[in-house]
């Protein structure tokens, strides 16, 4: 099933405020929270499905990039390759984690269980950004691309707990293990409970007395890791792909950040890009578009032959079905545009200017009325190029 608009599923307009976004996803939060409806995964759905556009539309960044690719800037619809986003990579304990404090600590008593307020492991990982170079074979046909990314990741002394061993973690004494912290408060409505994460446990209802000497305590070091990406065909230079919990590792086994692909189109050495078509810059001599001839052209996959027909005018724009761009997550697919270029010689041998000379005057090298439309189509070729700034 497509996606539905981010903005439309918070009911804000695309100029909301942040305070705006934040106040009608903390609404739609409330009505569908997992304690509210229980065993309701309808409910369920549409609270992560609440949780995943304010993700990306209270992040300055996300926002951008969405407002830009749409559901593209995060893998679209269902994820793919491994872990990138899309419906169904937010889970709950990143939504408790991440966003409890928006819904967690309120007039019915801090979360209503399921994690909103309660017990929690250590803090989140950061995300993590990184440019991902890509050719323009790569980006037509999708790519498996293996990086070696410097970021926190577990210690593998403590495997991330952040102690010395298992004796040194005790049950946190003001808790007493459940991360949370009761008040009741006599109001003039009666008694009001509240509750709030523990401040001597962080919400993680225990405590180290001996910290790991690698990490120090952390949970935590920095490190090199080796990713294997798979890339899908058709993305598009400044795409933004997230890959779920591939980013910096969290502390004392809090959860892991994301890792966040910006994509950086290389320049080809003969083609250039033009949306989801290739453009080719053809140059022939002036005997070659008079008598015509067989060109070989570059492609995005290697090379083409194409039959340029006698009196080609320079100008004329010939296309290759097929041979340009997929759209990301479509079938569509863009055409390779081959312009020939009639190049005319600076330098010329007395005899050939003797040659040059004795054509000018012939009826059949004097413009004719096919012209009017050469230069029409080549003024409608302009116009597309200035269209796209090129």
């Amino acid at each position: 099933m497509a996606k539905r608009d981010y903005y439309e599923v918070l009911g804000v307009a695309k100029g909301a405020t942040a305070d705006e976004i934040k106040k009608s996803y903390r609404k739609i939060a409330m009505e569908f929270h997992p304690d509210r409806n229980p065993g309701n995964k309808e409910a369920e759905e549409k609270f992560k499905e609440a949780a995943e556009a304010y993700d990306t539309l209270s992040s300055p960044d996300k926002k951008a990039q969405y407002d830009r690719f749409g559901h593209a800037a995060s893998g679209g619809g269902g994820g793919y390759g491994g872990g990138f986003g899309g419906q169904g990579g937010m889970r709950m304990e990143d939504i408790f984690q991440n966003f409890g404090d928006i819904f967690g600590n309120d007039m019915f008593g801090g979360g209503f269980g399921g994690g909103g307020g309660g017990r929690r492991q250590g803090s989140r990982g950061a995300n993590l950004r990184i440019k991902l170079k890509m050719d323009f074979g790569e980006i037509a046909n999708g790519a498996n691309k293996k990086i070696k990314v410097k970021k926190h990741i577990a210690c593998g002394q403590c495997q991330g707990s952040g102690a010395k061993d298992k004796n040194s973690v005790q049950t946190c004494g003001t808790c007493a293990g459940s991360g949370q912290v009761r008040r009741v408060t006599n109001t003039f409505l009666g008694q009001m409970q509240t509750v709030t994460t523990c401040p001597n446990c962080n919400g993680e209802g225990s405590t180290i007395t001996q910290k790991c000497g690698s990490c120090k305590g952390e949970g935590r070091v920095y490190g090199d890791e080796t990713l294997s990406l798979e890339i899908p065909a058709g993305v598009q230079d400044g795409m933004q792909l997230s890959m779920h919990g591939r980013g910096n590792a969290g502390e004392r086994g809090g959860p892991p950040g994301d890792l966040l692909l910006v994509v950086e189109e290389e320049k080809h050495e003969h083609l250039s890009r033009r949306d989801l078509d290739v453009v080719y810059q053809l140059h022939i001599s002036f005997p070659e578009a008079v008598l015509g001839m067989q060109a070989e052209v570059p492609t995005i996959d290697g090379k083409a032959k194409i039959k340029i027909p006698a009196g080609t005018q320079s100008g004329k724009i010939f296309r290759l079905k097929g041979k340009g761009f997929p759209a990301f997550q479509s079938y569509e697919k863009g055409d390779e545009l081959v312009e020939v270029n009639v190049w005319s010689p600076q330098h010329l041998s007395n005899e050939e200017k003797d040659m040059m000379e004795k054509l000018k005057n012939s009826p059949n090298f004097r413009p004719g009325p096919g012209a009017k439309a050469e230069r029409e189509e080549r003024g409608f070729f302009d116009k597309i190029k200035d269209a796209f700034g090129s």
